[in-house]
């Protein structure tokens, strides 16, 4: 084992709690970093689900986007499963209470997919690398000043390092909150279901992500997915519960784009079957330490109001990999390089919070109707509705096209008519 807290020596161990985007692309940028410096170093990720055969489930609604194929191919030499592809996703139409808008971008187009067989592909990758995956569930932690201790139900692990990619697990939050003083991003509620409207259905709903900013206190905004046979349809706010998705479904915006939802039941029984999930806003505190560094959802490295998790995941395990294996797994090492290098994600957060309360207060005094037409003829206008809705461009950039004086003018006269 490793006494020194310098970067990752030849025959370091690293034990990777979270076998998901995040854990395997920090697995597999460690291997091929090692192999570049001559190093030999013993990779091990636990992961307690069974994603072949999708025996568990994936709540994300399984939206892939760029620059995800790039970084993938081009960081990791992974091809991009296309093969899982449901669908290609073309746009975006954008709902309020009482206008709507087609945000379309054909030059960087998103895929639609089934999140367990994406984790499942990745994983399988791994393994086919010989990276050791175990399928155990970590259930603690100790740190030492020569080597980390991860207990699991199969088998204790000793490390040099421990990555935390284990997205919103609360059992891994907590045993590193008891030992390291990690606290859990802040994060909204979701609530998904799922419709089959039938393959005449699927060709009338077309390609395009259908997202809503309703006139609704508890929900923040809403989401229906095209998915290949299905649609995947998703609520978020503070509390959202089943109540708020049934009125949701029941709303004059959702009545309209899918008219047909009361015969849920003719193509497929389990329709409309309810499941929570959550997803982070804040950033973690203490996600980094002596011998520890979290990546992804458990570091609350994503964007605040649209989350591009799994784009988030890969890169912020790549660049801790980085930091192992170039600078250093100290709590210094991973202050200097490891968040330096997310400030990308870290510096637009407040800019992401701003959006989010932006949203929900126009949409509460009824204001967002007039930015939505007002986009009908400003070019600024438009584009920032397009990067919000769809997590391409940093927020900072977002607000500054919509707060230009040209595009307030718009919004004004648009208020006005």
């Amino acid at each position: 084992m490793m006494s020194s807290l310098g970067p990752l020596a030849d025959g370091g161990r690293v034990v990777i709690i979270g076998g998901g985007p995040g854990g395997v692309g920090c697995a597999l940028a460690l291997q091929q970093l090692a192999a570049q410096a001559g190093r030999r170093v013993q990779i091990t990720v636990l992961e307690n689900k069974q994603f072949a055969g999708e025996q568990h489930h994936n709540l994300c609604a399984g939206v892939l986007s760029p620059p995800l194929p790039e970084l993938l191919e081009e960081r990791l030499a992974v091809p991009f499963p296309h093969h899982l592809r449901q669908e290609l996703i073309t746009g975006y139409v954008l709902h309020t209470a009482g206008a709507q808008i087609v945000l379309d971008d054909a030059q960087h187009p998103s895929v639609a997919l089934r999140r367990v067989q994406f984790d499942g592909y990745m994983l399988e990758t791994a393994r086919q690398r010989g990276i050791a995956v175990s399928q155990a569930r970590a259930v603690d932690v100790e740190f030492h000043a020569d080597r980390v201790v991860v207990y699991s139900d199969s088998a204790p692990l000793e490390g040099d390092v421990v990555v935390g990619a284990f997205g919103m697990d609360e059992g891994s939050a907590a045993f590193f909150g008891r030992t390291t003083g990690y606290r859990p991003p802040l994060a909204l509620s979701s609530i998904v279901t799922k419709y089959h409207p039938g393959p005449e259905g699927m060709a009338r709903f077309g390609s395009r992500i259908h997202a809503f900013l309703p006139n609704c206190i508890a929900i923040e905004f809403g989401a229906v997915t095209p998915k290949g046979t299905h649609l995947t349809i998703n609520i978020a706010g503070q509390h959202v519960d089943a109540d708020v998705m049934r009125t949701f479904l029941t709303c004059p915006e959702m009545q309209a784009t899918l008219p047909d939802l009361h015969q849920a039941c003719q193509y497929d029984p389990n329709d409309l079957r309810f499941f929570k999930s959550r997803f982070r806003r804040s950033l973690a505190r203490r996600y980094y330490g002596d011998r520890y560094v979290m990546v992804g959802d458990a570091a609350g490295l994503v964007r605040a109001f649209k989350g591009k998790g799994v784009t988030s995941a890969v890169l912020t395990g790549i660049r801790a990999a980085e930091t192992v294996m170039q600078v250093g797994i100290s709590e210094r090492a991973f202050a200097g390089h490891y968040a330096a290098a997310n400030r990308d994600i870290t510096g637009d957060l407040n800019y992401g919070r701003g959006v989010r309360l932006l949203v929900i207060w126009t949409a509460r005094c009824g204001l967002l109707d007039p930015v939505v037409r007002a986009a009908y003829t400003n070019d600024a206008v438009r584009r920032a509705l397009f990067g919000a809705v769809s997590g391409h461009d940093p927020y900072r950039l977002v607000l500054s096209r919509i707060f230009r004086p040209r595009s307030m003018a718009a919004v004004v006269r648009a208020l006005v008519k």
